[in-house]
């Protein structure tokens, strides 16, 4: 079985893909799961999950597991694998499993970069729950950042965003602050009377604290119309190009024709403005690189690298591009 068949997994603190797919380019199976982060559910949590979804993809595929490994080559991209003991210890833990004769683990940026180019090169960023970029250079050289939140300095997640939008919305009610449309927003989006209700229902547990990151595309979505969500989305972007300059910088690409992918979640939803704003910064900072939305979800990046690995050419990288991207738009709601 495992000589045709490759794994890609996608997982970060909202969802999680694993995908089966042939030498060919052609899908096996697709499924989705919940969050995988390890962050969120630990190193073996986030292995028990892998693990349940490489089941339900062998079911949908038509493959049993014989014996030997599932797959030739697997590639597991991850958010939450930041620092190299992160990554070792996730290596670690699923190198046994019999996933595949060759397994990678790394940071869900690398798949998010593969999606976007198929020049092996470049720099991604990733607006998800958090913020995270990585550069490759031609020669294979990479420089990125522990992200590891507010303790390394990092600002622009959906949790970020929400929350500057958050305080805003109770600001704008108390008085300490501008007015601004999320005053309304805010609350209205939890069905609660006022912005201090929110707060006192996190505070009080009522309301995960992890929602707050729900906010952030109403902040995003406001933003062309008020003054206060527009001042919000002005500092993400200021973050994001900070990120992506500092990387072509430190891989000396800053006069080379370098393509930045931007992708995650928070991007690709209510981020049009903030997209066009970090293209017009880095336009002025970086004339010959190209800024633009990774044109497929980053399952298909995780594939894509699969493919790489076992050598395939561009016709199997172009049908797995293809049928990822489709298997994943049918999933989103109407």
């Amino acid at each position: 079985m495992s000589s045709d068949v490759l794994l890609a997994v996608d997982g970060d603190s909202f969802e999680t893909h694993l995908a089966l797919v042939r030498a060919d380019g052609s899908l096996l199976a697709l499924v989705r799961g919940a969050p995988s982060s390890p962050h969120l559910v630990g190193v073996e949590g986030c292995v028990e999950l892998i693990e349940r979804l490489l089941g339900d993809a062998m079911a949908a595929g038509g493959l049993e597991r014989t014996g030997g490994a599932v797959a030739e080559v697997g590639q597991v991209f991850l958010a939450g694998a930041d620092l190299p003991a992160e990554v070792e210890a996730l290596q670690a833990a699923m190198a046994p499993r019999g996933w595949a004769e060759r397994l990678t683990v790394a940071n869900d940026t690398f798949a998010v970069l593969r999606a976007g180019t198929d020049r092996g090169w470049g720099v991604a960023l990733v607006c998800g729950a958090g913020i995270n970029c990585v550069g490759v250079r031609p020669d294979g050289r990479h420089a990125r950042f522990p992200a590891l939140g507010e303790i390394t300095g990092d600002w622009g997640g959906g949790g970020d965003v929400g929350l500057a939008g958050l305080a805003a919305a109770v600001r704008s009610a108390d008085g300490r602050g501008p007015l601004t449309v999320l005053e309304r927003a805010v609350p209205d989006y939890f069905g609660l009377p006022a912005p201090h209700e929110v707060a006192e229902a996190i505070h009080l547990g009522e309301v995960p604290r992890r929602r707050i990151a729900e906010l952030a595309p109403i902040v995003l979505r406001h933003a062309g119309e008020d003054a206060v969500a527009g001042e919000i989305a002005g500092r993400l972007v200021s973050e994001a190009v900070a990120f992506v300059w500092t990387v072509l910088q430190r891989l000396a690409l800053t006069d080379e024709p370098a393509d930045v992918i931007l992708g995650g979640g928070l991007l690709r939803g209510e981020g049009g403005p903030v997209v066009d704003g970090i293209a017009a910064r880095l336009g002025d900072l970086a004339p010959d690189a190209t800024v633009r939305l990774a044109d497929a979800p980053p399952i298909a990046g995780a594939a894509l690298l699969a493919l790489d690995a076992l050598g395939a050419g561009p016709a199997a990288g172009e049908r797995v591009r293809h049928e990822l991207s489709a298997a994943v738009e049918r999933e989103l709601p109407e």
